[in-house]
């Protein structure tokens, strides 16, 4: 299928062929009649993109702060690569979709194959989205007017936190669609509106819709003006539907309210604010969160759970069917809005005139008539394999399960640069795979991972998503005779562990044994590897310190999930408990957890120190703190042995104390083995070698881990 896609780097619009997605699990597929490019929020991102590096750093500061934190933990080289990574993406571009549902996911009740429906899907010709992200829309509404209920639903929302009773005062600032749809709301609700905006064609229409406008055109005041419609009392209350960065909308929405009057941001506006503004008349200021109750929750959007109607009356989902209702009556007027109409196959010709100063416009619309369906519906892209990295046939091939950052930065250009066959790549959405695929020459790009892993191609299959799922993939890919390698962790609770030591021993044909790798890439690190090499010249015991100065992430990440990504200890922790198992190089006999106690019961328990015990005596601990400050390095490595001290920090500089004959080991970039560790295990799988790491040791690895992580959570 094709869709529309935007390079966050050079800010290119293209309409690009991606697999499509098969109907999710608690959702729908969708096969889209009509689309609408929704002026303001996708004006900003193509300018974004189209923006050099100085302009990109001045729109988003807190970024720039967090990029001088990371160049002064891990040196520039790295820094820059992760910015580049970062910038290296297709962004799927639109979400106000229309069209019929092509499939009906499992779990999923009130839609049927034919169904019309609308939905936040993107500018594609098939959209997978959960079901309380669609409704189905009313007979007597037009496709093409339906197309406008998603933005409605944002309008909506504004208009609930504002609260209106019959016979108030509204000042709707910024007449694009967002405000025009705001302006007929309001209206509905027996209110008064006043509507301004510099665009004098904007202006017409809102006093089309029954508002009264400031004509700026003619150098009309907006205070005098609004002052003389309240009757010089101040109005009731301001919503901004503007997308400007100056502070101006609110500070003059300020001085136009009466006393306790109240002001609702539904667009993007400088926030610096006056206190002297608000102060004397005790005015309320409140930002309007998209759709509605429900947005960004991901129970309600990807589990869909709803909430209960009589505690939470209006949920996005809900405000979608309140916007159809009000266009199916009539008292929602959108096809004044209309201003262009483009074929899908002119989408980008639609975003030229989006970012120029050409020709007005308002509400663009994509329409997607003629579409031949069986190559629609194709979820699997076919690509030239040997435009790029083309590797002889005798080399293994790859497949890549997960196409996210830490694959796109890190794994392939690891698994590319080692001469294998990258055969095929397969993500969920479709979009990510894709990229990918173009940009390092996979043969294809697929949202179908079973059959990736049971290809006749595929020799190895490399797992790259997120944590709940690595034991799922793991366990396929060994039944199908295949080589693994996963991204840590292993598995999430034990019996998974067993069922992948029980999965391994069954399929192994011929004596022959299939390798399994999990990404441990500290331990082939450059400068850890120097420390192996210097402890095996010492005998006793030895006392190892891991200090990880570690992001703090909020308890709604998917990391913290137990479900999802396990927590922290089994997530992250496990990099650092195979590292010591590594450097001590004798099996772990005793694991022990304590958390830092925290006032809010709920509050995630990911600051932890972790003790270790092991077979020759040695132990090693870890403090693994979500606590600290991002300025700080994020890894330190001590070992303290025989009168002698080893100190690595951040994987750059390795000192040692006491140490004949050498002192200090120290990188130009930071090394954490990635590299080695990829390298490793495709020469075990090409010469049939041992495993790089053990199996028993991964094994127990997982297993210590996740006790520790069972532990904390009580």
């Amino acid at each position: 299928m094709r869709q529309v896609l935007q390079s966050l780097a050079d800010g290119r619009t293209i309409l690009a062929e991606v697999p499509a997605s098969a109907a999710p699990r608690g959702g729908v597929l969708v096969k889209t009649t009509h689309s609408l490019i929704s002026a303001g929020t996708e004006r900003m991102l193509v300018e974004f993109g189209r923006a050099g590096w100085i302009e990109k750093a001045r729109q988003q500061p807190e970024k720039v702060r967090q990029v001088l934190d990371k160049v002064r933990t891990d040196g520039i080289l790295p820094t820059l690569d992760a910015v580049r990574g970062k910038l290296d993406q297709m962004m799927p571009l639109g979400y106000c979709n229309v069209g019929r549902v092509a499939e009906v996911g499992a779990d999923v009740r009130g839609f049927t194959v034919g169904d019309r429906v609308v939905s936040n899907g993107p500018h594609a010709e098939l959209v997978a989205v959960p079901r309380n992200l669609c409704a189905r829309i009313p007979e007597e509404v037009a496709d093409d007017e339906a197309v406008f209920t998603v933005l409605g639903a944002i309008a909506l929302q504004g208009v609930r936190l504002m609260a209106p009773t019959l016979g108030e005062r509204f000042v709707v600032t910024g007449l694009g669609l967002l405000g025009l749809l705001t302006v007929q709301l309001l209206r509905a609700n027996g209110c008064r509106v006043l509507g301004i905006d510099p665009d004098p064609t904007k202006t017409e229409l809102a006093r089309r819709f029954g508002a009264d406008v400031v004509a700026l055109e003619r150098g009309e005041d907006p205070l005098a003006v609004a002052n003389a419609f309240s009757g010089g009392a101040g109005v009731d209350g301001v919503l901004i539907t503007a997308a400007t960065r100056s502070n101006d909308p609110v500070s003059q929405g300020a001085r136009m309210c009466r006393q306790r009057g109240r002001i609702v941001l539904v667009g993007v506006t400088g926030l610096e604010l006056d206190r002297s503004d608000f102060y004397q008349k005790e005015l309320s200021f409140q930002v309007s969160c998209s759709y509605g109750p429900g947005r960004y929750d991901p129970q309600y959007e990807d589990e869909g759970t709803d909430y209960p109607l009589g505690f939470v009356r209006w949920t996005e989902q809900r405000n979608f069917q309140a916007v159809l209702e009000m266009m199916n009556s009539r008292a929602l007027d959108v096809r004044a809005l209309i201003t262009h109409r483009f074929a899908f196959d002119a989408a980008p010709a639609a975003y030229e005139l989006l970012a120029g100063q050409s020709q007005p416009h308002l509400g663009i619309l994509l329409e997607y008539a003629g579409q031949n369906s069986e190559r629609v519906g194709s979820r699997t892209v076919v690509f030239d394999r040997q435009s790029t990295h083309a590797a002889a046939d005798a080399e293994p091939g790859i497949a890549f399960i997960g196409a996210g950052n830490y694959a796109a930065r890190t794994l392939i250009p690891a698994f590319a640069a080692s001469g294998v066959r990258l055969q095929g790549i397969a993500s969920g959405g479709g979009v990510s795979a894709a990229h990918c695929a173009r940009k390092f020459g996979f043969a294809r790009a697929t949202t179908d991972a079973d059959a990736l892993i049971s290809a006749a191609d595929t020799d190895v299959v490399v797992i790259a998503t997120r944590h709940d799922s690595h034991a799922r993939f793991v366990l396929r890919a060994l039944r199908a005779g295949k080589h693994v390698f996963v991204e840590k962790p292993l598995a999430l609770t034990a019996e998974e562990v067993d069922s992948i030591a029980d999965a391994w021993s069954a399929c192994a044909p011929s004596g022959q044994r299939t390798q399994i790798m999990v990404g441990y890439n500290r331990r082939f690190a450059p400068q850890v590897v120097r420390m192996k090499s210097l402890l095996a010249g010492v005998r006793g015991a030895k006392s190892f310190v891991v200090t990880v100065n570690a992001p703090a992430l909020a308890a709604s990440h998917w990391m913290q999930d137990p479900r999802v990504g396990g927590g922290r200890i089994i997530g992250e922790c496990c990099h650092f408990v195979d590292l010591l198992r590594f450097l001590a190089g004798r099996e772990i006999v005793d694991a022990r957890v304590r958390a830092l106690a925290s006032e809010n019961d709920s509050a995630p328990r990911d600051s932890v120190a972790i003790t270790l015990g092991f077979a020759d005596g040695s132990w090693g601990t870890i403090h693994y703190l979500a606590n600290g400050h991002a300025s700080f390095p994020k890894e330190r490595i001590e070992v303290f042995c025989a009168g002698r001290i080893l100190q690595l920090d951040n994987f750059r500089r390795l000192r040692a104390y006491g140490w004949p004959g050498f002192k200090s080991m120290r990188l130009w970039r930071q090394d954490k083995g990635q590299k080695a560790c990829v390298r490793a295990f495709v020469d075990a799988v090409r010469n049939g070698a041992a495993a790089p790491i053990p199996l028993d040791e991964l094994l127990e690895v997982a297993r210590v881990t996740i006790a520790l992580g069972e532990a904390v959570r009580g």
